[in-house]
This record gives C-alpha cells, structure tokens and sequence, in this order.
C-alpha cells in the first residue's frame, strides 16, 4: 500500500513537471548554442573593426556572462519557479553595487567607448583636459599620456570619453601659420616674394593646396602678412621652426627689417 502510494506520488510529479523540466533542459541547450553564435559574431565584429587585444576577451566574458545570467532566469522561469523577489533582490544588489562603483564604471564605459570608436589610438597627439601629449596606451579605466618633456599624465576614461579634445595626428596634412613682420617703408612685394621663394625650396611643404601669403594687418610697428603652407603632419614642426630661422636670416641679408614694438617718447622743456 505504501508502495503503490509512492508510485501515484512520483507518477504525480512526473507528469506534472516533466514536460516543465524537459522545456527547461530545451530552452538551456537552445540558449546556450544562441549565445555562443552571439559570442562569435562579437568577436568577428571586434576583429573587423579592430578593436584593442586586450579589450576583446574582456568584452566576450562580459556578454556571454550576461546573456548567461539572463538564460538562467529564463530557464527557472520555464520550471515555474517564482522569479519575482529573485530578481527584486538582484536588482537591489545591482542598484547598491552600481552606486558604490559609479565614477569607475563610468570610466569603464568610457574606455569602451573610446576603443569602439576611435577618436584616438596609441601614438596621437591629443590634447584634452587641459593636457597634451602622445598617447602612450589606452586601459580599460585610464588612458596614460607622455607629454613632450616626459611626463606621464594620467586622465580618466569617463571625463576624456565625454568632454572635447584635440587629435593633431588623425589628419595626414596640417597646415602651418606664420605671422612675419616688416617696417614700414620696406618693400612689402619683396617680402612676399622672398617669403614664397623659400617655401618653395622645401620639399616638406606640399604644392597642392598652394601657399597663401597675404598682407593681413598694418600693425602699430610693424606690417604683417599672414603665411599659410600645407605639410604632412609628420613634418610639422620641423618645417615651422627651419622657416622661421630662414626668414630671420634671409630678410636680413635681403635688407627688409624685422621690427620690435618700440615707442617714441618726446620731451618738451617749459621755460
């Protein structure tokens, strides 16, 4: 009689939740051959675009780790178990974690961001927050930058991924600005032609888009023109400082004068 009434019992909870578990067990192989083909289709975007090395595993854990984690609720779900205060707790868990982790995840999300898309890679220029320097590696957290005297600066991902910056080196050609000056009375066609002849004699400086050369202000010492030439970006500020040198000295030998501020003061004697 006891057997009989263990059997009914067993025979009971089979076929109530046989076809539960079994739905279970479909939904657990079904997710898991889901996310694996979700994983590999990241990675294989990852890889189109380039993304960091060390980004990309940490990426693949994170969504198969989450998509996981969902698949599990789903399955419970498919039991029947009761998922309303489990995911309450979760989501009290997530929401104290979350808050308590605010500036780095912030940070972490920016990091992400800044390797998806790109403003920057290693080896820019970039000045933002008030820094400048080459980029020397982009962490999850942190990108490092070695500023030209060599001084490591340190800027967080968060504030660098949501403010402005500056990328000198994402453009092949810069353009170069000069402002040279002469004193009045110079000839101020001489001057424009001795400027043009020495940009011409540097390979560095690209033909196309020509270089523009305009008088642009009758200052209150000087005559000033405005030179503009384009150069790779590589060659910046070579040729910048080599023409500076070369107008100092060839203006001196072609007789024009390069002025400095200077102020007349007359004085006048009262008997």
């Amino acid at each position: 009689m006891n057997t009989d009434k263990i059997l009914n019992q067993i025979s009971n909870i089979v076929i109530e939740y046989g076809p539960r578990l079994i739905g279970a067990v479909a939904v657990l192989v079904i997710g898991l051959w889901i996310i694996k083909a979700l994983t590999g289709g990241l990675m294989k975007l990852l890889d189109k675009r380039d993304i960091d090395d060390s980004l990309k595993p940490f990426l693949k854990g994170l969504v198969s780790s989450l998509l996981k984690v969902m698949l599990v609720l789903a399955v419970l779900g498919t039991m029947g178990i009761e998922m309303t205060s489990f995911v309450a707790v979760l989501g009290a868990i997530g929401l104290a974690v979350g808050m308590a982790l605010s500036g780095t995840l912030q940070n972490f999300a920016g990091g992400v961001m800044i390797l998806l898309f790109k403003p920057f890679k290693v080896g820019d220029y970039i000045q933002a927050q008030g820094y400048g320097g080459t980029v020397r590696e982009i962490q999850i957290f942190n990108t490092i930058l070695k500023t030209p005297d060599n001084v490591t600066i340190v800027i967080p991902n968060g504030e660098l991924s949501n403010s402005s910056l500056k990328n000198y080196s994402q453009e092949e050609c810069r353009r170069v600005d000069w402002t040279v000056g002469i004193g009045y009375g110079d000839d101020a066609n001489k001057a424009m032609a001795v400027i043009k002849s020495l940009c011409d004699q540097d390979d560095r400086i690209l033909k196309d888009p020509e270089v523009f050369i305009a008088l642009s202000e009758l200052g209150d010492s000087s005559v000033n023109f405005v030179v503009r030439a384009w150069v790779n970006s590589s060659d910046y500020w070579g040729v910048f400082f080599d023409m500076n040198k070369k107008i100092y000295e060839t203006f001196d030998q072609e007789g024009l004068n390069i002025p400095f501020p200077q102020m007349d003061v007359h004085v006048h004697q009262q008997k």
